[in-house]
């Protein structure tokens, strides 16, 4: 059987980044908590994650985000057969989107 994340420690930093409000403690917490290249990375596969799923090709998210085929592969991967992770992400960033077009 494989490795899991739900351990008593992932469980404790999710509960602290539950905790944080603005984009400024995000920026904060997670600059003390991640090294900048663990940060970039993570950032790079959400974006990768983001250009997929608006149907960009492999070689066009390669040349944006710089990630290698394998990340982009692993990736679709996860978008395809993972938890919906991203999805449900990706549906509550569009809703507040358009709630705050809405309050214009």
């Amino acid at each position: 059987m494989g490795k899991t994340v739900h351990t008593e420690a992932v469980q404790d930093l999710f509960e602290a980044i539950l905790t944080l409000e603005t984009e400024q403690e995000c920026f904060d917490f997670f600059e003390d908590v991640c090294t900048v290249n663990e940060l970039l990375s993570i950032a790079q596969r959400f974006a990768v994650a983001k250009m997929l799923k608006e149907n960009n090709t492999y070689l066009e998210v390669a040349e944006k985000t710089g990630a290698s085929t394998a990340t982009i592969s692993r990736v679709n991967r996860s978008l395809n057969y993972g938890k919906d992770g991203y999805e449900l992400v990706f549906s509550r960033m569009n809703k507040n989107r358009e709630n705050a077009k809405k309050e214009k």
